[in-house]
């Protein structure tokens, strides 16, 4: 994606919680499942089994096919791998509270909540995965015959509550010169979302693949984080790595920032075998994960490396300026208390070998 198309991190909650925090009952359970992980994650650190636990979620991008193609497990032999899966980005910052994620995907929004407050959560942003594209979107229920954002007034409205999705559906609704309180904003898992949809309990939602394209099938798109972001307030999913890993290993982050590397040029140099690995992993055809890898923006290693985006050792990216703007954004709808400062930010950035490491 050229660089004149930056994408701003994003998406909180309505006085509540994420990616992708009203803690649902499906939340709580996941992380109760990955805490059990976690004294298996303290032992790795004192010369036991080794362990590094990843959250991840079922989302097309390079990820996917590092876990299908178990590069990391070929890269990382004398390591057990577990490989989480997510919902949201408010049950990855509750595992990373809990001390029970190594590394985990996770939308610039949720991140940016993370940073806010007096005990920011202890993690690192160390990659960017995808820049959000029309892999995300706003869809209002064809029979509401609601045809654009501004006619979403006085209806409901579902989103994961700080979650990138989150803060797209609130600027979008803000560029109507609609305000939150204009709609009834409703806290919704993707899976959550479909079956309010087909009950006709939401007229509208804001969520991405593969539950967007279940809504689209019925609805009608008003707008997307690609539009969102164009606008001047992009989104895209970060990987984001815990203080105590840097601590304790910073070898292992470069392997795996390697393989992610690896695996975004495969997304580009092996396009069928790509899609066969997310098909895989989502248990949809190739014709479906072929859609949706390119409805998402993937950047190229030297691009994630790049003064536009993530940055280099000692000089941060844009990516700063993103996140600090998406902050600010949040504060202004009062999804959290006050905008982590950009001094924050850019300490939230794991820098160290880049661009070497990705090579």
């Amino acid at each position: 994606m050229p660089p004149s198309l930056p994408r701003v991190p994003v998406g909180p909650s309505v006085q509540g919680p994420s990616r992708r925090l009203l803690l649902t009952g499906v939340l709580a359970a996941a992380s109760a499942a990955v805490a059990g992980c976690s004294a298996d994650g303290a032992e790795s650190s004192s010369g036991g089994s080794k362990r590094l636990r990843i959250g991840y979620f079922a989302f097309p991008s390079g990820d996917l096919i590092v876990k299908n193609r178990k590069l990391l497990e070929k890269a990382l032999p004398d390591y057990t791998i577990d490989w989480i899966k997510f919902d949201s980005g408010a049950g990855v910052n509750q595992a990373f509270l809990g001390k029970s994620l190594d590394i985990a995907a996770l939308g610039s929004s949720p991140f940016a909540r993370g940073l806010s407050g007096a005990s920011p959560i202890p993690y690192k942003a160390a990659f960017i995965l995808d820049v959000a594209g029309e892999n995300e979107a706003l869809v209002a229920r064809r029979d509401t015959g609601v045809s654009d954002v501004a006619g979403l007034k006085g209806r409901t409205v579902a989103t994961p509550f700080a979650s990138t999705s989150h803060y797209s559906l609130l600027a979008a609704l803000e560029r109507a010169g609609l305000k939150a309180s204009d709609v009834e904003l409703v806290d919704l898992q993707p899976q959550a979302i479909l079956a309010a949809w087909q009950r006709g309990d939401i007229d509208a939602a804001y969520v991405w693949l593969p539950t967007l394209d279940e809504l689209r099938a019925t609805g009608t798109q008003l707008t997307s984080s690609k539009e969102i972001g164009a606008g001047g307030k992009p989104t895209l999913d970060l990987a984001v790595v815990s203080e105590e890993l840097i601590a304790r290993d910073p070898r292992v982050i470069d392997i795996w920032r390697k393989v992610e590397a690896d695996a975004l040029r495969r997304l580009k140099s092996d396009p069928d075998g790509s899609v066969r690995a997310i098909a895989a992993e989502l248990g949809i055809s190739g014709a479906d994960a072929k859609a949706q890898l390119s409805q998402g923006v993937f950047l190229t290693p030297d691009e994630v490396a790049s003064a536009d985006w993530l940055g280099s050792d000692g000089r941060p990216g844009r990516l700063v300026s993103y996140l600090t703007a998406t902050g600010r954004f949040l504060a202004g709808q009062k999804q959290i208390d006050a905008a982590p400062s950009e001094d924050v930010v850019s300490k939230a950035l794991y820098l160290e070998g880049l661009p070497d490491v990705l090579k």
